[in-house]
């Protein structure tokens, strides 16, 4: 049974790429992730994300540091408090803890958030690009390329190459309103 399911798949993949071939409307991919990174605005927006995560990151060590050094001294000086200030101490410190962690998820946050809004305009016109590539070449579906998508296609289907070159010649751009 099994045996057999993989021979129809096989037959019915073989038959996809045959039609494929021959059809007046091949199909294409892209790697997007590699276009996001080589295109000349995808590598201001790489270069503006690292200098904020390490800006954040410097503030986020301040605090760490701070926490380590309070963490220190009350192990050095607990068994020399009384209960109640041990205890004290002890939750002063859970708080400041506490607080590093939701500093840290809300940078976390932000990050991706800024780097929604730098990616979402360069997106978009790919996007367009990639509409009149695949109009042009006659396409009927341009797929994205990624670990699980493509597992082998010729190298002349692939359009990434194309789109990086197109987008930093300025094509897609739309008038602002």
């Amino acid at each position: 049974m099994l045996r057999a399911s993989f021979v129809a798949f096989a037959l019915l993949l073989g038959g996809f790429a045959t039609a494929t071939a021959q059809s007046k409307n091949p199909v294409a991919f892209v790697d997007m992730q590699r276009a996001m990174l080589d295109v000349d605005d995808g590598k201001q927006a790489k270069a503006a994300l690292e200098k904020m995560k390490t800006e954040r990151q410097k503030s986020l060590d301040a605090q760490q540091d701070k926490l380590r050094e309070m963490q220190k001294n009350l192990e050095a000086q607990k068994q020399f408090m009384k209960e109640d200030v041990r205890q004290a101490k002890e939750e002063e410190f859970r708080t400041k803890l506490g607080e590093l962690q939701m500093t840290y998820a809300k940078l976390q946050k932000e990050l991706a958030v800024e780097e929604q809004k730098l990616t979402k305009d360069i997106l978009a016109r790919m996007s367009r690009i990639l509409g009149k590539m695949g109009e042009e070449g006659g396409y009927s579906m341009i797929f994205e390329k990624t670990e699980s998508s493509v597992l082998w296609a010729p190298q002349h289907l692939d359009l990434t190459n194309e789109l990086i070159r197109r987008y930093n010649a300025g094509e897609g751009k739309t008038a602002k309103k």
